[in-house]
C-alpha cells in the first residue's frame, strides 16, 4: 500500500487533471470581460434596431441583479458540494429554508438576523443531505430530492402554526405568508447615479448602453448584493488559492489519492455540503428579506434547480457560475419588468446567436450540430419578421427556455470534478 501511495499524485494536482478539451475551457478574467463587451454591443444593437429601450435600461439592469443574487447564491452551494464530491440537488429546499427562517427571523427582530436565521436554516439543510451521503451512503439524487419534499412540508405546516396565530396574524400573516419585516439598506451613489441617468437618456449607441448597465450597478444596491458578490470572490480564493481548497477539491476528483495522503475526506466533504446549505440558505433570505420583505409558499419558484443549471453552465468555476446566474437573472427580470415586447426584441439576439454557433460548428466540420442551428435561426428569423410580440406563456417560461438553452449551447465544454456524485467509503483503495 505505501508503493501506491508513492506513486499517487498529489491531491491538490487531481482538479488541474482536465485534459486538453478541458483546459481550455476556463475562463479568465480579461475574456470574460471581453464576453460582457461583446454581449453589451449586441444588445445595443438590438435596442437601436428594434426600438426596445428596456433591454439595456438602469431600471432593467437592477431588476437582474436582484433576480440573479438567488440564483447565484444557490449555484455557489452547489459549487462547493460538488467540488468536493456530493451533487446538491437538495438546493431548492436549503433555499426554502432560508426563506422561511429567514422571514420569521426577520419580522421578529432584524433582518440582518433574519440574514443569519436563514443561513442556519439551510445549512441545516445541508448537514442533513451531508449524513445521509456522506456517513450513510445515500444516493445524492434520491438524498436531494427528500431534502426538497421535507423542507416544502416542513415550512408548509409551521407557516399555519406560526404565522396565521397572535402577533403574527395582527401584523398580516396568514398560512401561506409571513408578516413583513424591515427592509435591509441599499445604497446609492446619487451624483454618479444622476449622471449615468442623463446620459442613458440620450440614447446613445453604446455609450448610452454602458451607462444604463453602470446605472443599475449603483443605484438602490442592497448590502446583501454585496455580500453575495465578495462570496464569489471569497470562494474562488478560498477553493482555488489555498491548500484547503487543494484539499477539498481533491475530494471531489479523487478521494481515494486525497486519503493515502493524510485528508480526511469525510471531514471536507461535511464542510463543504454545510456550506453549500449555508449559500443556499442565504439565497433564500435574499428572497424574503430583501426581494419581497415577507415569506410566500412558492416564493423559489424552482431557483435553486435554475442555480444548479447556472453552476454547470460556468463549468464548476465561480466566473462562469456568475456569468450563468446573471444571464438567468436578467431574463427572468425582463419577462418580469417588461413582457412581451423585449422579449420579442431578444428573439433578434437569438438569432445572432444561432447562426453563429452554426458557423462555429462548420468550421469545426461538426456539420449535422451545424445545420440543426442554422434550421432552428432561420426558424426564429421568421418568427421575428412575422410578430410583434410573443405570447404571453412564452414570456412567462423565458427564464426555463433560457435555460434549456444555454444548456444545450454549452454541454459539450464541461468537465464536472471526477468523482462528483460517487459513493466514498475510507479505505476503499486498499
Amino acid at each position: 500500500m505505501s508503493a501506491t501511495a508513492t506513486s499517487t499524485p498529489p491531491p491538490a494536482a487531481a482538479p488541474k487533471v482536465s485534459g486538453g478539451k478541458a483546459g481550455r475551457t476556463r475562463l479568465s478574467f480579461p475574456v470574460i470581460l471581453l464576453i460582457i463587451a461583446g454581449a453589451l454591443l449586441a444588445l445595443s444593437a438590438v435596442r437601436l434596431i428594434t426600438g426596445a429601450q428596456d433591454v439595456t435600461s438602469s431600471g432593467q439592469i437592477s431588476a437582474m441583479i436582484a433576480m440573479a443574487v438567488p440564483i447565484g447564491l444557490a449555484g455557489l452551494g452547489g459549487l462547493w458540494a460538488e467540488r468536493a464530491g456530493v451533487v446538491n440537488i437538495g438546493l431548492e429546499g436549503m433555499m426554502i429554508l432560508g426563506t422561511f427562517f429567514g422571514a420569521w427571523a426577520g419580522w421578529q427582530t432584524d433582518p440582518w438576523i433574519g440574514v443569519l436565521a436563514g443561513i442556519a436554516g439551510g445549512m441545516f439543510g445541508g448537514l442533513l443531505h451531508a449524513v445521509a451521503t456522506v456517513t450513510f451512503g445515500v444516493d445524492h439524487i434520491i438524498s436531494g430530492i427528500a431534502i426538497n419534499i421535507l423542507a416544502l412540508g416542513f415550512t408548509t405546516y409551521f407557516a399555519k402554526l406560526w404565522f396565521n396565530s397572535g402577533e403574527a396574524a395582527l401584523k398580516g400573516g396568514s398560512p401561506k405568508q409571513s408578516p413583513p419585516s424591515e427592509e435591509i439598506a441599499s445604497i446609492t451613489l446619487p451624483g454618479l447615479s444622476s449622471w449615468l441617468r442623463s446620459i442613458e437618456k440620450h440614447e446613445w449607441f453604446f455609450v448610452s448602453d454602458v451607462a444604463g448597465v453602470l446605472g443599475g450597478l449603483v443605484t438602490n444596491l442592497s448590502l446583501l448584493t454585496i455580500v453575495a458578490a465578495l462570496l464569489f470572490v471569497m470562494t474562488f480564493l478560498v477553493l482555488w488559492k489555498t491548500s484547503f481548497g487543494l484539499r477539498l477539491r481533491s475530494c471531489g476528483e479523487n478521494p481515494v489519492a486525497a486519503e493515502s495522503l493524510g485528508v480526511n475526506v469525510y471531514k471536507y466533504k461535511y464542510i463543504a455540503v454545510i456550506v453549500s446549505g449555508g449559500m443556499a440558505g442565504l439565497g433564500g433570505a435574499f428572497l424574503s428579506l430583501v426581494t419581497a420583505s415577507i415569506y410566500n409558499e412558492g416564493q423559489t419558484g424552482g431557483r435553486g434547480y435554475i442555480g444548479l443549471a447556472a453552476m454547470i453552465f460556468g463549468n464548476w468555476r465561480p466566473g462562469g457560475l456568475a456569468m450563468g446566474a446573471g444571464l438567468f437573472g436578467y431574463a427572468d427580470a425582463l419577462q418580469l419588468r417588461s413582457g412581451g415586447e423585449s422579449v420579442h426584441a431578444l428573439l433578434l439576439l437569438l438569432v445572432v446567436v444561432l447562426l453563429g454557433l452554426a458557423a462555429w460548428k462548420f468550421y469545426r466540420k461538426s456539420l449535422v450540430q451545424a445545420v440543426v442551428s442554422a434550421v432552428i435561426g432561420v426558424g426564429v428569423l421568421a418568427w421575428f419578421l412575422s410578430t410583434d410580440t410573443v405570447p404571453t406563456e412564452f414570456v412567462s417560461a423565458t427564464p426555463y427556455v433560457v435555460t434549456l438553452l444555454v444548456l444545450s449551447l454549452s454541454a459539450q465544454r464541461l468537465r464536472m470534478p471526477k468523482a462528483d456524485g460517487m459513493r466514498y467509503r475510507k479505505g476503499q483503495g486498499k
